[in-house]
């Protein structure tokens, strides 16, 4: 690309960039570009990344940036962990699980876990040992999470988890998956609550296939089945029992956050390689980009992105600050991942025939896109959310 994903729109580094941030930024765009792309096409056909490459990410400090240095991170904030998320996006690597890993898993165990727990599973996250998974989706539970009907049993010391999950991203390589469970089927949501599973070993615990998904094929995404799975009652996260709605619905918004990230990024890239491909593909005697139709399309995108990236930098730095509100962050989710694929969309049809075919970028980006819309929550139950704040 002439000009990079992260400097066409042109917009100012929000304070929140600080120059660590850039430096960490550049570093695992160089550090995916070396280690990662030069194996994705193989990583899309088999399905799932090879495990080393976690491993690789943890010595190179990709792993829990945002976690504390006492624990093996790297004491860093939610901006570190956008930066890796971005790279990931911008490099067009965007099947790495390791977003997940970082700011939706790791927090889950930050937050609510106890010493001990801290000290036992974050620094195996932060070296790759452990790869993170969180298991909310059930066959017939997705956005509604008060319908899980997973249960957990107390027996003695010990937990006894049965039950079903499925579209659970890393689901194959996970090792330490957070379950939502209900531990009081009749107090409904009152009723859930989260456990940790450590799977290496654990009798009754059960991977099924590496779901066919349209796009993000390199993102291993799973059934996983639990059939009197006995945990120590230790692994429970939190002081007691039934406060795991609360919890998910207090890290919800960063999960949702980071999607308007990857969103906003993937749009960014999207303009970046279709600047460059109608500048040099001719038609009618012309380059493509010589026609007003496509500097039209082009000025659309840039502007509508520009507002993408200014209202994502904004979320970001309230977040930071420990201010950004479930509404604001289901703002963010929504109209950046309609946004990204609106973007992408129009981009493809500016390759014309070629955008169709897979050996362009902008279709596995096409294919890659249309789920920010749907997992998280989907973009509909977004708008519900927003809509009850007026």
């Amino acid at each position: 690309m002439s000009i990079r994903p992260e400097d066409v729109l042109g917009v100012p580094k929000p304070d929140w960039k600080t120059d660590d941030v850039v430096m960490l930024q550049d570093m695992a765009s160089k550090f995916l570009e070396a280690e990662v792309l030069p194996h994705y096409d193989r990583f899309e056909k088999q399905e799932i990344f090879d495990r080393s490459v976690w491993e690789l990410a943890g010595e190179n400090g990709l792993l829990c940036a945002s976690m504390p240095e006492e624990y093996g991170g790297a004491g860093g904030t939610y901006a570190h962990e956008s930066a890796i998320l971005e790279a990931i996006s911008h490099v067009g690597v965007d099947g790495f699980g390791i977003a997940l890993h970082n700011s939706i898993v790791a927090p889950y165990i930050l937050h609510y876990g106890s010493e001990e727990q801290k000290k036992k599973w974050l620094p195996k996250m932060a070296t790759g040992e452990l790869i993170g998974a969180i298991a909310m989706t059930e066959p017939g539970a997705g956005s509604d999470l008060q319908g899980v009907k997973t249960n957990a049993k107390k027996d003695g010391n010990q937990y006894v988890i049965n039950g079903s999950k499925t579209f659970i991203t890393n689901g194959q390589l996970a090792n330490l998956v957070v379950v939502v469970t209900k531990t009081d089927p009749s107090q409904g949501a009152k009723g859930t609550s989260l456990i940790v599973v450590e799977t290496d070993g654990q009798e009754g615990f059960e991977r099924g296939r590496n779901l066919d998904k349209v796009g993000l094929k390199s993102n291993d995404t799973s059934e996983l089945f639990f059939n009197n799975v006995r945990v120590p009652t230790a692994n429970l996260l939190g002081t007691e029992e039934g406060q795991g709605f609360v919890q998910l619905m207090q890290q919800l918004p960063q999960e949702r956050l980071q999607i308007g990230g990857t969103a906003i990024a993937m749009a960014e890239r999207a303009i970046a390689i279709t600047s460059d491909y109608v500048k040099e593909r001719k038609a009618f005697g012309k380059a493509v980009i010589d026609f007003q139709n496509t500097q039209f399309k082009l000025a659309e995108m840039k502007t509508e992105a520009t507002i993408g990236r200014v209202f994502y930098n904004h979320c970001v730095e309230r977040h930071v600050n420990g201010g950004l509100d479930p509404v604001t962050a289901s703002m963010a989710k929504y109209w950046l991942s309609d946004l990204q694929n609106k973007i992408v969309d129009e981009c493809l049809q500016l390759h014309g025939g070629y955008g169709y075919m897979n050996e362009y970028p902008i279709a596995r980006m096409f294919r890659d896109a249309r789920v920010q819309r749907i997992y998280g929550g989907t973009n509909e139950i977004m708008k519900l959310l927003i809509a009850r704040s007026l």
